[in-house]
């Protein structure tokens, strides 16, 4: 009978098969959008990602008679601990063949871990944390995922309630197309919003001006989430690393702030879905062969689509349809660039005030996440 092992990595060729799994398991999908495997090592390298400069990870594997068959990540985020002191821990990088043996004991191995540092609960997945590549897709399997968003078979759910896993949030990813939204009320909303607000303007992102952009950008939404559930500030280093992993990608007029007699007071973050060009990478590599194609799917229409990844309002301007004027500005800059369509993800379920905004404004909800939770 074949041996299933799970073990923790430590050398460079485990870190190696911890990568390179996600591209085998999903080879055959025709919805899964292989990331760039250099920008995977990148979120997993203690010396280039400033979430090792408050969090730990161990990594996993799990092996049957040598072959890898499933992996996961245990994580404690010291930024999640300072702000909440609830002795949740995390896991991540959560991928397994069809097998729940499998997963059962790559579980185990992850929470073996968060207790042995005095943890008593686990959050999940979060790859590593709730501002990177968090949630588990629990509908929506047949379309790839927006950039920055997951992918995973719709057996995973079942996997982590099974072994005591219980929803704590869900997720929305609400999708529009310019055929289908509203453009007279959305029009109609914005020139309200002006005449409501007396001196209100919007501005796109000064490349000249780039990291202070970014800090106040930073300094809005970790305000305006500060009382959302999950929500973890981003530190200075992590929000401008982000942004220099961004900057190449980044279009100053869908970066967006609005402000109040010069004054910040709110943004939202968008970016070119360029999941639909990075389809085109052989299993996540960039090759010489595969560049062109990804920079012609983006530069000849192939890239249609935009997401809108951040949006925060400062707590003392909510309620004015700050929300509607970005997404008005937003989708009225991405036409006259050639995007057709937006997918603003995620929304949180709680967050009942945006979501009615959205699906007035001709929005449907398009993919559903989840966040999971357990007791240790």
């Amino acid at each position: 009978m074949p041996t299933l092992t799970v073990r923790p990595v430590r050398s460079s060729g485990d870190r190696t098969a911890f990568l390179d799994f996600p591209y085998a398991l999903y080879a055959d999908s025709p919805y899964f959008v292989p990331p760039l495997r250099m920008d995977q090592k990148k979120v997993l390298d203690p010396k280039k990602n400033p979430f090792f400069e408050h969090g730990a990870l161990q990594m996993f594997l799990a092996e049957r008679d040598g072959q890898v068959v499933g992996r996961v990540a245990a994580i404690e985020n010291g930024q999640h601990l300072a702000k909440y002191a609830d002795g949740n821990g995390f896991f991540g990088f959560f991928d397994v063949v069809d097998d729940y043996a499998v997963a059962h004991a790559l579980l185990d191995a992850a929470a073996d871990w968060l207790r042995q540092r005095g943890l008593t609960g686990v959050r999940g997945p979060a790859n590593p944390t709730m501002n990177d590549v968090p949630g588990l897709l629990v509908d929506g399997f047949d379309r790839p995922p927006a950039i920055l968003l997951p992918y995973n078979y719709p057996y995973y759910e079942g996997f982590l309630e099974r072994w005591g896993f219980e929803r704590a949030m869900t997720m929305w990813a609400f999708y529009v197309h310019e055929a289908y939204i509203n453009k007279e009320r959305m029009a109609r909303g914005a020139a309200i919003v002006e005449r409501r607000n007396p001196g209100i303007t919007v501005r796109s992102l000064d490349p000249e001006r780039f990291e202070e952009d970014v800090a106040a950008a930073m300094r809005i939404y970790n305000r305006a989430w500060a009382n959302n559930w999950g929500h973890v500030p981003y530190t200075e280093h992590e929000a401008l690393h982000l942004a220099a992993d961004l900057k190449p990608i980044i279009e100053p007029e869908l970066f967006l702030f609005a402000e109040l007699d010069g004054e910040p007071v709110a943004f939202s973050a968008s970016i070119p879905n360029l999941n639909q060009a990075l389809r085109f990478l052989p299993r996540g590599r960039l090759t010489s062969l595969s560049l062109p194609k990804v920079l012609g799917a983006w530069k000849l229409g192939g890239v249609y689509e935009v997401r809108m990844a951040l949006m925060g309002i400062l707590p003392e301007h909510r309620g004015s349809g700050l929300d509607a004027f970005l997404i008005h500005h937003t989708i009225v800059n991405g036409r006259r660039d050639g995007y057709q369509a937006a997918e603003l993800s995620w929304v949180l379920d709680a967050n009942k005030p945006l979501i009615n905004a959205l699906e007035k404004l001709g929005c449907t909800r398009d993919k559903e996440y989840a966040m999971f939770q357990a007791a240790l």
